[in-house]
């Protein structure tokens, strides 16, 4: 009897874990194929043809994607601005008290250049991204479900996952990794300004020892693993929103439960994928 008891709680989560596993990546699944019914030769000409631009202004499936693009990356530049500047200038200084005893101070660029390029860019920004764009694709969602909109669209024969959650993982696919090359590039400089005006270093000696320690592996797997997280980010997010129930209470309960998951799978991702690039693929 104790057995059994021990064991069903054990089972049903389980249960319920590889559920929800199951009906994320379907969602997943099903937006990827979505994707295929999106006119990117026709795109791909008018943007190279400027008198097709007002076509290209016209098309509903592209203004759904540049509003997205606008909401997700470009009202996130501040924040992520904030978030690389000060993480640079704090791990310089972190790594300066230790440096600097043992006379290496020096390596204090390479350091920082491979610490944001590698981990702290492509992490950082995707958590940021995941509290401010997650929750509000998750609420946006959860709100139209218990209103009945997103019933309402299916009643016109309107794909909701064509319409909803393409645009999102399209537009998060776009953006977190330009962010992330945006965080990049703050954080190293926000580590060139300790390093520089409170530490003493050279200028040019500073600059040199960053680009002579960035591979271009350095780059590549930081803005891969900020592909996969914005595809973590979009699905879970939608999701949480198509799941929505119960009202006011429910959408802020899938709000919630969007940012933590976003977080733990973000985390998972980014120590599989270091694993995997710097053990398997050194």
């Amino acid at each position: 009897m104790t057995q059994k008891s021990f064991l069903e709680p054990l089972g049903e989560s389980a249960l319920t874990v590889f559920g929800y596993i199951g009906a994320t990546m379907a969602l997943l699944g099903q937006t990827l194929l979505q994707m295929c019914y999106y006119p990117w030769l026709r795109w791909a000409g008018w943007m190279v043809l400027p008198w097709k631009w007002p076509l290209l202004a016209r098309d509903r499936r592209w203004n759904l994607l540049v509003d997205q693009m606008e909401k997700i990356g470009v009202a996130s530049f501040p924040l992520v601005f904030l978030t690389a500047l000060f993480t640079g200038m704090v791990l310089a200084l972190q790594s300066a008290y230790q440096l600097q005893r043992m006379g290496a101070e020096n390596y204090i660029a390479s350091l920082v250049a491979l610490s944001i390029t590698r981990e702290l860019g492509p992490v950082l920004t995707a958590l940021v991204i995941a509290g401010r764009v997650g929750a509000a694709i998750t609420a946006q969602l959860g709100t139209m479900r218990v209103t009945e909109q997103i019933d309402a669209l299916e009643t016109l024969g309107t794909d909701p996952i064509r319409y909803l959650s393409v645009p999102r993982l399209l537009a998060l696919l776009i953006m977190l990794p330009l962010l992330t090359a945006y965080a990049d590039i703050i954080g190293i400089l926000g580590g060139y300004i300790v390093g520089v005006c409170k530490l003493g270093l050279g200028s040019n000696l500073y600059m040199r020892m960053t680009w002579e320690s960035l591979k271009l592996k350095d780059l590549f797997t930081g803005l891969f693993k900020s592909a996969v997280f914005a595809a973590i980010i979009a699905t879970v997010a939608c999701h949480e929103g198509f799941e929505t129930r119960d009202g006011a209470e429910g959408v802020g309960r899938s709000t919630t439960l969007s940012v933590v998951i976003s977080f733990i799978l973000i985390i998972t991702a980014d120590c599989f994928f270091t694993a995997l690039f710097y053990f398997v693929f050194p």
